[in-house]
């Protein structure tokens, strides 16, 4: 988002004229900064056989999924939903991998007739696959590295007290049931969680899986998992990709040495792909005064955006209705009969009823999370690709809150 001309522009076209067109409160995509981040992974990591699987739970609508497709990224997938929708964007089935988590077995079987590669991160789903497949299927095996990444427990997925994963302290059971079970694996993960900023927690992780990948002779690939940081204010603090890409390089050449032949590195970036490149575009409903604070309420709320309320997350905001206004010290809310504050003594430009808020790293877990609570619409998406804006989710009506109710006499 740039200014010009005193208007708040992506790729040229004015953010209000965008919301006159599609109405709001509106999810706004830029197109541009999705392939620029996906450009700026790759150059991370030169001379690697790299692959990007693009963690379509931040952001699943289909022509984003297209989009990612088309800057040469392949897919993450957790649920055999996500899987479908990838092979309806154009996606191959060897160009997707399925991660689920706590999944019935029923599910796994769906993925393999799909004929996507299959991450396993527990012994029981394990020995199930094992029973049905022997060595007919490859799969990956997902391990938790019991490392505490990123700070904050909910986005921590790596943990001791983490339901993801098989922990390390499991090796010698997993092996017996590999070898009981003839089961062939061709990929190692790892995803130890979210807002990771330091290169020696993705080393610490990388020497866990080294470790554990000498004991496992048909491996093609170790996937890393993700958890980049962006920034989600002025001035924050992100993860450098260049001294990652440097550091992570040369710890996986020369395990690929000892090891005996050349893996491929797979990264799973959904946040890290999408997040800054959406905007949330909310309309001010009301300006209300108390003796303590003075309220922005918006023609939105948590079931729209939950993230601030599910996780204490930061989204940075803007008035863009008033760009020169005097700054004044506000608390965004929505209007669900719940607490839900998007943002808590921010200064903004003067606000007036009316005005139009625009929030900040939307584009991940932002519409994918919203809900009909309260029997509140779901808001319509819009991409902005080659300098047009191109709607790619209608608005919800209440035909879709009917939709799937069966009505019957009481």
């Amino acid at each position: 988002m740039e200014i010009v001309n005193d208007r708040y522009t992506v790729q040229g076209l004015d953010l209000l004229d965008v919301v006159k067109e599609f109405g709001d409160p509106l999810y706004v995509y830029d197109a541009a900064k999705i392939g620029q981040q996906i450009e700026y992974m790759k150059a991370a990591f030169p001379g690697m056989k790299l692959k990007i699987k693009y963690a379509c739970k931040s952001l699943t609508n289909i022509s984003i999924l297209k989009l990612v497709r088309a800057k040469g990224a392949e897919l993450d997938t957790v649920s055999i939903q996500e899987v479908r929708l990838g092979l309806k964007a154009g996606y191959k089935p060897k160009e997707i991998l399925f991660t689920p988590n706590c999944v019935s077995f029923h599910e796994i079987k769906e993925a393999v007739k799909l004929g996507v590669m299959i991450n396993i991160d527990n012994i029981s789903i394990l020995e199930q696959f094992g029973h049905e497949y022997h060595d007919a299927v490859p799969v990956c095996i997902r391990l938790n590295p019991h490392i505490m990444a990123g700070g904050n427990k909910k986005i921590s997925t790596g943990h001791v007290d983490s339901k993801f994963g098989i922990s390390i302290f499991q090796l010698r059971h997993l092996h017996r049931v590999i070898q009981t079970n003839n089961i062939k694996v061709v990929g190692l993960h790892m995803h130890s969680g979210s807002d990771i900023l330091d290169a020696e927690v993705f080393l610490r992780g990388a020497e866990v899986l080294f470790d554990a990948a000498l004991d496992f002779p048909d491996l093609q690939f170790i996937d890393f998992g993700s958890g980049f940081k962006v920034a989600y204010r002025e001035g924050d603090v992100t993860t450098d990709l260049k001294d990652l890409g440097m550091k992570l390089s040369k710890a996986f050449k020369e395990f690929c040495r000892e090891y005996g032949r050349k893996l491929e590195i797979w990264f799973e970036p959904g946040k890290y792909i999408v997040s800054e490149a959406g905007y949330f575009l909310v309309r001010t409903n009301v300006i209300k005064t108390t003796p303590a604070t003075v309220f922005v309420g918006v023609e939105s709320g948590l079931n729209h955006l939950v993230r601030p309320m599910m996780y204490d997350s930061y989204h940075d905001m803007v008035n863009i209705s008033n760009i020169n206004g005097t700054k004044r010290i506000y608390t965004i809310v929505g209007y669900i009969c719940e607490t839900d504050t998007f943002g808590l003594d921010r200064k903004l430009s003067e606000v007036h009823e009316g005005d139009i808020i625009a929030i900040k790293n939307a584009g991940a877990y932002g519409f994918m999370m919203s809900s009909n609570y309260n029997s509140r619409f779901r808001p319509a998406e819009v991409l902005i690709i080659n300098g047009n804006a191109r709607l790619i989710r209608k608005r919800e009506t209440m035909d879709d809150i009917f939709r799937n109710q069966v009505e019957i006499d009481i």
